[in-house]
Protein backbone atom coordinates (compact mmCIF):
# COMPACT_ATOMS: atom_id res chain seq x y z
CA UNK A 1 0.00 0.00 0.00
CA UNK A 2 1.17 3.55 -1.16
CA UNK A 3 1.98 6.33 1.73
CA UNK A 4 0.23 9.34 0.98
CA UNK A 5 2.95 11.69 -0.38
CA UNK A 6 2.59 14.08 2.55
CA UNK A 7 3.31 11.01 5.39
CA UNK A 8 6.00 10.02 3.22
CA UNK A 9 7.89 13.51 3.37
CA UNK A 10 8.13 12.80 6.99
CA UNK A 11 10.86 10.11 6.72
CA UNK A 12 12.75 11.82 4.25
CA UNK A 13 16.15 12.44 5.62
CA UNK A 14 16.87 16.32 6.59
CA UNK A 15 19.21 18.42 5.10
CA UNK A 16 20.94 19.93 7.95
CA UNK A 17 23.83 21.54 6.57
CA UNK A 18 22.15 23.62 4.12
CA UNK A 19 19.56 24.70 7.02
CA UNK A 20 22.96 25.69 9.19
CA UNK A 21 23.67 29.35 10.21
CA UNK A 22 25.41 31.34 7.31
CA UNK A 23 28.30 32.11 9.48
CA UNK A 24 28.57 28.39 10.01
CA UNK A 25 28.39 27.55 6.47
CA UNK A 26 30.90 30.39 5.45
CA UNK A 27 33.18 28.71 8.36
CA UNK A 28 33.09 25.68 6.17
CA UNK A 29 33.71 27.12 3.15
CA UNK A 30 36.38 28.96 3.63
CA UNK A 31 38.07 25.73 4.33
CA UNK A 32 37.96 24.64 1.04
CA UNK A 33 39.97 24.96 -1.80
CA UNK A 34 38.67 28.28 -3.53
CA UNK A 35 37.82 26.24 -6.56
CA UNK A 36 35.43 23.75 -4.89
CA UNK A 37 33.66 26.53 -2.98
CA UNK A 38 32.64 28.48 -5.87
CA UNK A 39 31.41 24.75 -7.35
CA UNK A 40 29.41 24.52 -4.89
CA UNK A 41 26.53 27.04 -6.30
CA UNK A 42 25.63 23.65 -8.60
CA UNK A 43 24.63 21.31 -5.62
CA UNK A 44 21.16 23.05 -4.84
CA UNK A 45 18.95 26.39 -5.19
CA UNK A 46 19.67 27.40 -1.50
CA UNK A 47 23.45 26.77 -2.23
CA UNK A 48 23.61 28.85 -5.42
CA UNK A 49 24.77 31.89 -3.56
CA UNK A 50 26.44 30.72 -0.65
CA UNK A 51 30.01 30.79 -1.99
CA UNK A 52 29.53 34.77 -2.02
CA UNK A 53 29.81 35.18 1.76
CA UNK A 54 33.25 33.69 1.58
CA UNK A 55 36.04 35.65 3.68
CA UNK A 56 39.05 34.48 2.77
CA UNK A 57 40.58 33.74 -0.74
CA UNK A 58 43.19 31.81 -1.60
CA UNK A 59 44.46 32.04 -5.36
CA UNK A 60 47.10 28.92 -5.11
CA UNK A 61 48.63 27.02 -7.86
CA UNK A 62 45.78 24.57 -7.46
CA UNK A 63 43.29 27.13 -8.11
CA UNK A 64 45.40 28.90 -11.26
CA UNK A 65 45.62 24.95 -12.68
CA UNK A 66 42.25 24.67 -12.66
CA UNK A 67 41.29 27.76 -14.27
CA UNK A 68 43.47 27.05 -16.81
CA UNK A 69 41.85 23.50 -17.70
CA UNK A 70 38.69 24.91 -17.55
CA UNK A 71 38.49 28.39 -18.80
CA UNK A 72 42.06 28.53 -20.54
CA UNK A 73 45.05 30.94 -19.64
CA UNK A 74 43.67 34.15 -20.99
CA UNK A 75 40.56 34.24 -18.60
CA UNK A 76 42.07 34.32 -15.27
CA UNK A 77 42.06 38.00 -14.76
CA UNK A 78 38.55 38.05 -15.86
CA UNK A 79 37.54 35.60 -13.38
CA UNK A 80 38.76 36.66 -10.54
CA UNK A 81 37.40 39.75 -10.98
CA UNK A 82 34.30 38.21 -11.24
CA UNK A 83 35.06 36.70 -7.57
CA UNK A 84 35.56 39.46 -6.06
CA UNK A 85 31.93 41.31 -7.38
CA UNK A 86 29.96 38.81 -6.67
CA UNK A 87 31.30 38.96 -2.92
CA UNK A 88 28.88 39.68 -0.51
CA UNK A 89 30.73 39.81 2.92
CA UNK A 90 33.83 41.35 4.17
CA UNK A 91 37.43 39.55 2.82
CA UNK A 92 39.07 38.84 6.16
CA UNK A 93 41.94 36.75 4.18
CA UNK A 94 43.36 37.18 0.65
CA UNK A 95 46.18 35.07 -0.71
CA UNK A 96 47.79 35.34 -4.11
CA UNK A 97 50.23 32.74 -4.96
CA UNK A 98 52.22 34.34 -7.40
CA UNK A 99 53.34 32.72 -10.67
CA UNK A 100 56.73 33.33 -11.63
CA UNK A 101 56.06 32.95 -15.52
CA UNK A 102 53.40 36.22 -14.99
CA UNK A 103 53.57 38.45 -17.34
CA UNK A 104 50.21 41.35 -16.50
CA UNK A 105 49.44 41.88 -12.63
CA UNK A 106 47.32 44.58 -10.94
CA UNK A 107 47.38 44.81 -7.18
CA UNK A 108 44.63 47.62 -5.34
CA UNK A 109 44.62 48.11 -1.95
CA UNK A 110 42.16 49.97 -0.78
CA UNK A 111 43.07 49.51 2.76
CA UNK A 112 44.70 52.51 5.40
CA UNK A 113 47.78 50.42 5.84
CA UNK A 114 50.07 50.32 2.69
CA UNK A 115 50.56 46.80 1.48
CA UNK A 116 53.82 45.21 1.78
CA UNK A 117 54.83 43.45 -1.84
CA UNK A 118 55.46 39.68 -1.58
CA UNK A 119 59.27 38.76 -2.15
CA UNK A 120 57.75 36.55 -4.42
CA UNK A 121 57.15 39.06 -6.95
CA UNK A 122 60.17 40.49 -7.62
CA UNK A 123 61.46 37.02 -9.34
CA UNK A 124 58.46 37.20 -11.85
CA UNK A 125 61.44 38.07 -14.69
CA UNK A 126 58.52 38.20 -17.24
CA UNK A 127 56.29 40.50 -15.97
CA UNK A 128 55.45 43.13 -18.61
CA UNK A 129 52.42 45.15 -17.47
CA UNK A 130 52.74 46.01 -13.28
CA UNK A 131 50.50 47.85 -11.61
CA UNK A 132 50.47 48.99 -7.73
CA UNK A 133 48.22 51.16 -5.68
CA UNK A 134 49.12 51.94 -2.31
CA UNK A 135 51.82 49.30 -2.04
CA UNK A 136 55.45 49.61 -0.09
CA UNK A 137 57.74 48.82 -3.47
CA UNK A 138 60.68 47.48 -1.03
CA UNK A 139 62.10 44.94 -3.63
CA UNK A 140 65.38 42.63 -2.03
CA UNK A 141 69.10 42.99 -2.72
CA UNK A 142 68.87 40.55 -4.67
CA UNK A 143 66.76 41.94 -7.41
CA UNK A 144 67.69 43.14 -10.98
CA UNK A 145 64.77 44.43 -12.30
CA UNK A 146 62.32 43.66 -14.93
CA UNK A 147 63.79 43.22 -18.15
CA UNK A 148 60.52 42.57 -20.18
CA UNK A 149 58.61 45.58 -18.40
CA UNK A 150 56.54 47.63 -21.22
CA UNK A 151 54.36 49.56 -18.29
CA UNK A 152 54.74 50.80 -14.92
CA UNK A 153 52.20 52.18 -13.22
CA UNK A 154 52.95 53.49 -9.77
CA UNK A 155 51.27 54.55 -6.30
CA UNK A 156 53.74 53.26 -4.38
CA UNK A 157 55.98 54.07 -1.34
CA UNK A 158 59.98 53.73 -1.38
CA UNK A 159 62.34 53.12 1.15
CA UNK A 160 64.86 55.95 2.22
CA UNK A 161 67.30 53.64 0.77
CA UNK A 162 65.60 52.53 -2.80
CA UNK A 163 66.80 54.27 -6.07
CA UNK A 164 64.08 54.63 -8.25
CA UNK A 165 66.58 55.72 -11.34
CA UNK A 166 68.48 52.12 -10.99
CA UNK A 167 64.89 50.08 -11.02
CA UNK A 168 64.13 51.89 -14.04
CA UNK A 169 67.33 51.80 -15.50
CA UNK A 170 66.83 47.76 -15.04
CA UNK A 171 63.62 48.01 -17.18
CA UNK A 172 65.13 48.85 -21.05
CA UNK A 173 61.86 48.09 -22.91
CA UNK A 174 59.88 50.41 -21.07
CA UNK A 175 57.08 52.08 -22.74
CA UNK A 176 54.55 53.36 -20.39
CA UNK A 177 54.98 55.35 -17.04
CA UNK A 178 52.57 56.51 -14.66
CA UNK A 179 53.62 57.65 -11.09
CA UNK A 180 50.07 58.26 -9.59
CA UNK A 181 52.34 59.49 -5.97
CA UNK A 182 55.02 58.79 -3.74
CA UNK A 183 53.47 58.73 -0.21
CA UNK A 184 56.75 57.66 1.66
CA UNK A 185 57.31 61.60 3.18
CA UNK A 186 60.41 62.85 2.10
CA UNK A 187 61.41 60.39 -0.92
CA UNK A 188 60.47 61.96 -4.28
CA UNK A 189 61.38 61.98 -7.90
CA UNK A 190 64.06 62.95 -9.48
CA UNK A 191 64.45 63.89 -13.03
CA UNK A 192 67.24 62.29 -13.58
CA UNK A 193 65.47 58.90 -12.39
CA UNK A 194 63.10 58.73 -15.26
CA UNK A 195 65.47 60.84 -18.02
CA UNK A 196 67.39 57.08 -19.32
CA UNK A 197 64.56 55.52 -19.98
CA UNK A 198 65.01 56.77 -23.44
CA UNK A 199 62.08 54.29 -24.93
CA UNK A 200 59.02 55.69 -23.41
CA UNK A 201 56.14 57.12 -25.46
CA UNK A 202 53.96 57.68 -22.75
CA UNK A 203 54.81 59.48 -19.12
CA UNK A 204 52.23 60.21 -16.45
CA UNK A 205 53.46 62.26 -13.32
CA UNK A 206 52.25 64.01 -10.45
CA UNK A 207 54.82 67.17 -10.70
CA UNK A 208 54.84 67.38 -6.60
CA UNK A 209 56.65 64.32 -7.03
CA UNK A 210 59.16 65.73 -8.94
CA UNK A 211 61.24 67.73 -6.51
CA UNK A 212 61.76 68.91 -2.29
CA UNK A 213 58.99 70.53 -1.40
CA UNK A 214 57.13 70.53 -3.73
CA UNK A 215 58.69 72.73 -6.30
CA UNK A 216 58.39 72.73 -10.33
CA UNK A 217 59.51 74.54 -13.07
CA UNK A 218 58.77 74.87 -16.85
CA UNK A 219 62.85 74.49 -17.69
CA UNK A 220 62.71 71.03 -15.36
CA UNK A 221 60.03 69.47 -17.23
CA UNK A 222 61.55 70.60 -20.29
CA UNK A 223 65.08 69.16 -19.53
CA UNK A 224 63.12 66.04 -18.51
CA UNK A 225 60.80 65.39 -21.99
CA UNK A 226 63.86 66.62 -23.61
CA UNK A 227 65.90 63.62 -22.91
CA UNK A 228 62.94 61.04 -23.96
CA UNK A 229 63.14 61.59 -27.81
CA UNK A 230 60.07 58.99 -28.28
CA UNK A 231 57.28 60.22 -26.43
CA UNK A 232 54.26 60.68 -27.98
CA UNK A 233 51.88 61.38 -24.65
CA UNK A 234 52.77 63.69 -21.86
CA UNK A 235 50.38 64.12 -18.74
CA UNK A 236 51.56 66.67 -15.68
CA UNK A 237 49.24 66.74 -12.80
CA UNK A 238 49.73 69.98 -10.90
CA UNK A 239 48.26 69.10 -7.37
CA UNK A 240 49.88 69.82 -4.52
CA UNK A 241 52.50 71.57 -6.44
CA UNK A 242 53.82 74.62 -6.35
CA UNK A 243 55.60 76.23 -9.56
CA UNK A 244 58.59 78.72 -8.93
CA UNK A 245 59.40 82.02 -10.14
CA UNK A 246 61.66 80.28 -13.11
CA UNK A 247 58.32 79.29 -15.15
CA UNK A 248 57.43 82.93 -15.35
CA UNK A 249 60.54 84.23 -16.89
CA UNK A 250 60.73 80.50 -19.03
CA UNK A 251 57.38 82.04 -20.79
CA UNK A 252 59.55 84.94 -22.00
CA UNK A 253 62.06 82.72 -23.99
CA UNK A 254 62.19 80.07 -26.55
CA UNK A 255 62.88 76.15 -26.02
CA UNK A 256 64.67 74.23 -28.42
CA UNK A 257 62.43 72.02 -30.59
CA UNK A 258 63.52 68.82 -29.85
CA UNK A 259 59.90 66.58 -29.07
CA UNK A 260 59.09 65.18 -32.47
CA UNK A 261 56.36 62.73 -31.52
CA UNK A 262 54.59 64.60 -29.08
CA UNK A 263 51.24 64.44 -29.86
CA UNK A 264 49.43 64.51 -26.68
CA UNK A 265 49.50 67.16 -23.64
CA UNK A 266 47.33 66.61 -20.86
CA UNK A 267 47.58 68.79 -17.56
CA UNK A 268 45.72 68.15 -14.45
CA UNK A 269 44.69 69.86 -11.41
CA UNK A 270 45.53 74.02 -12.35
CA UNK A 271 44.87 76.31 -10.13
CA UNK A 272 43.23 79.54 -12.56
CA UNK A 273 44.20 81.79 -9.59
CA UNK A 274 47.70 80.94 -9.35
CA UNK A 275 49.21 82.93 -12.08
CA UNK A 276 52.84 81.29 -12.41
CA UNK A 277 50.76 77.76 -12.42
CA UNK A 278 49.39 79.54 -15.05
CA UNK A 279 52.45 80.45 -16.97
CA UNK A 280 53.90 77.24 -16.42
CA UNK A 281 51.32 75.81 -18.62
CA UNK A 282 50.90 78.38 -21.47
CA UNK A 283 54.81 78.52 -21.64
CA UNK A 284 54.43 74.41 -22.24
CA UNK A 285 51.47 74.70 -24.16
CA UNK A 286 53.02 77.14 -26.91
CA UNK A 287 56.63 75.85 -26.73
CA UNK A 288 55.99 72.34 -28.14
CA UNK A 289 56.27 71.67 -31.41
CA UNK A 290 52.86 72.58 -32.65
CA UNK A 291 52.66 71.16 -35.79
CA UNK A 292 52.70 67.93 -34.04
CA UNK A 293 50.82 68.21 -30.99
CA UNK A 294 47.37 66.98 -31.96
CA UNK A 295 45.49 66.55 -28.48
CA UNK A 296 45.16 69.11 -25.86
CA UNK A 297 43.72 68.26 -22.40
CA UNK A 298 43.40 70.97 -19.45
CA UNK A 299 41.73 69.94 -15.74
CA UNK A 300 41.41 72.97 -13.09
CA UNK A 301 41.42 72.35 -9.88
CA UNK A 302 37.47 71.49 -8.69
CA UNK A 303 38.26 74.70 -6.15
CA UNK A 304 39.24 76.81 -8.31
CA UNK A 305 37.24 75.64 -11.23
CA UNK A 306 35.27 79.43 -12.37
CA UNK A 307 36.35 81.01 -14.81
CA UNK A 308 36.02 84.59 -12.69
CA UNK A 309 38.92 83.46 -10.61
CA UNK A 310 41.55 83.40 -13.53
CA UNK A 311 44.94 85.37 -13.35
CA UNK A 312 45.77 85.84 -16.63
CA UNK A 313 49.49 85.66 -17.15
CA UNK A 314 51.72 87.95 -18.74
CA UNK A 315 51.97 86.21 -22.34
CA UNK A 316 53.57 87.26 -25.84
CA UNK A 317 51.12 85.97 -28.11
CA UNK A 318 54.09 87.13 -31.26
CA UNK A 319 56.02 84.39 -30.19
CA UNK A 320 53.41 81.91 -30.12
CA UNK A 321 53.00 79.48 -33.31
CA UNK A 322 49.64 78.42 -34.71
CA UNK A 323 48.10 75.24 -32.80
CA UNK A 324 47.29 72.33 -35.13
CA UNK A 325 44.72 70.68 -32.58
CA UNK A 326 42.83 68.10 -33.90
CA UNK A 327 41.27 67.67 -30.19
CA UNK A 328 40.54 69.98 -27.08
CA UNK A 329 38.82 69.62 -23.82
CA UNK A 330 38.21 71.42 -20.75
CA UNK A 331 37.35 69.97 -17.64
CA UNK A 332 35.77 71.36 -14.89
CA UNK A 333 34.98 74.88 -15.54
CA UNK A 334 32.39 76.74 -14.96
CA UNK A 335 31.26 80.75 -16.12
CA UNK A 336 31.75 80.22 -19.50
CA UNK A 337 29.30 81.59 -22.10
Amino acid sequence: MELPHHKASKFAPQDFISNMPDNVITNILDRLPLQDAVRTDVLSKKWRSNWTMLSQLVFDDDFFKYLSKTEGENNHTRIISKIFRQLRGSITKSVLIIDETLDDLTLKNWHRTPLNLPTHLFSCVELKHLKLNYCYFNPPPTFHGFPNQLSLDLCVGFEEDFELREFLARCPLLENLIIDDCFKEGKVVQVTDIAKNQNLKMLSLELHDLGNMCIISSSTIFELVGSLPKLQELHLGFHECSVSLSSVCGAKKRFPTVFPCLKVLKLSAICLDNGMELSCAFDLIRSFPNQNLQTLEVACEFDNASTSAICSPEVDYKTTRLLHLRSVIFENLKGLN
